[in-house]
């Protein structure tokens, strides 16, 4: 594949990622690649080959491979073993593991196979091509692929990869922090409806001003916050030294567990 570019993608687990993967690669209407998805997460499978030209369910996940280029293994990291078990992947194929805490070894010992394996982190943002996808080795088809779909950000070892999967696993709490203040000003008498409007603009703006790269995330903070001031009062007695350390001591827990 001189140009990097892969006409036959296949993916094993049609979850939110897998599906996300697909909307994203069909997002500008284009025809290429062609996508094979395993029976696994059939109704989901199902609607994918409804809605695009191309995009086709196997039989199963040996006819995923067969008929793949480049494999995507989307599977929750409790069910791979089952999901991978007894498949024949060539050498000349391409690995692409989604699996969190499951290292590169473990899983050329699963699929007994000399094919390059690559680990990354799509999130669903790259249904909208919006998603920086984490990958790691290095490897320019997989790196090529992502870079579609929002771009591409390989590290050099899987001890990074780590540091980067562990971050993912913020998103909900970040979400639940939104949902909990709107939960207090319906219990202070305003309407939830026009809580839920208000917080979610508020938060929205935060979203627009992370694309000011010029400005360190500490900077922004403090750029939002005047000496004395709403914001400062809540930063130093909720999210106080204990709430900082909490968070990371929580961090640092999920690491190890994916290590």
């Amino acid at each position: 594949m001189e140009d990097d570019t892969v006409q036959r993608i296949g993916i094993i687990g049609a979850g939110e990622i897998g599906k996300a993967i697909v909307e994203g690669l069909r997002s500008e209407g284009g025809a290429s690649p062609e996508v094979f998805l395993s029976p696994r997460g059939a109704r989901v499978a199902a609607e994918l080959s409804e809605r695009f030209e191309g995009v086709q369910v196997c039989a199963d996940n040996q006819e995923v491979v067969d008929r793949s280029e480049l494999v995507i293994v989307a599977v929750r990291r409790q069910d791979h073993q089952e999901a991978l078990a007894g498949l024949k992947v060539d050498d000349g194929k391409i690995v692409v593991s989604l699996m969190a805490g499951v290292a590169i070894d473990d899983l050329r010992g699963t699929l007994a196979t000399g094919a390059p394996l690559v680990r990354a982190i799509p999130l669903p943002a790259v249904r909208e091509r919006r998603s920086v996808t984490v990958t790691c080795p290095s490897h320019p088809t997989v790196d090529a692929l992502f870079e579609q779909l929002g771009g591409a950000m390989p590290v050099a070892d899987e001890e990074a990869f780590n540091v980067f999967s562990a971050l993912t696993g913020t998103l909900t709490a970040h979400y639940t922090y939104l949902a909990t203040l709107t939960s207090w000003a319906t219990a202070h008498g305003i309407a939830p409806d026009a809580a839920d409007r208000y917080v979610r603009g508020l938060f929205q703006n935060v979203g627009r001003s992370l694309n000011d790269e010029s400005r360190p995330l500490h900077q922004l903070a403090a750029d939002h916050e005047t000496p004395r001031g709403n914001n400062e009062r809540i930063r130093t007695t909720w999210f106080d030294p204990a709430n900082a350390a909490a968070l990371q001591e929580a961090l640092d827990g999920l690491l190890s567990d994916l290590k």
